[in-house]
């Protein structure tokens, strides 16, 4: 079947987006830097930088 690969990337793509929508706001970033996760490896990088923040929520670590 050809059209597989796109129904799993779209479900990646939705599996990594709806979180970083939740998650962007708390450290300091616009949600719509989650639509970078359409492509699952700047998504996957977008992640890693939220992750290595410095300053979440105005507390710094």
């Amino acid at each position: 079947m050809m059209g597989g690969g796109l129904f799993y990337w779209l479900i990646g793509a939705l599996l990594l987006g709806v979180p970083l929508w939740k998650l962007l706001p708390r450290a300091g970033m616009s949600p719509y830097l989650a639509l970078l996760s359409l492509v699952p490896a700047l998504g996957i990088v977008l992640l890693w930088i939220v992750a290595f923040k410095d300053d979440v929520e105005g507390k710094s670590a």
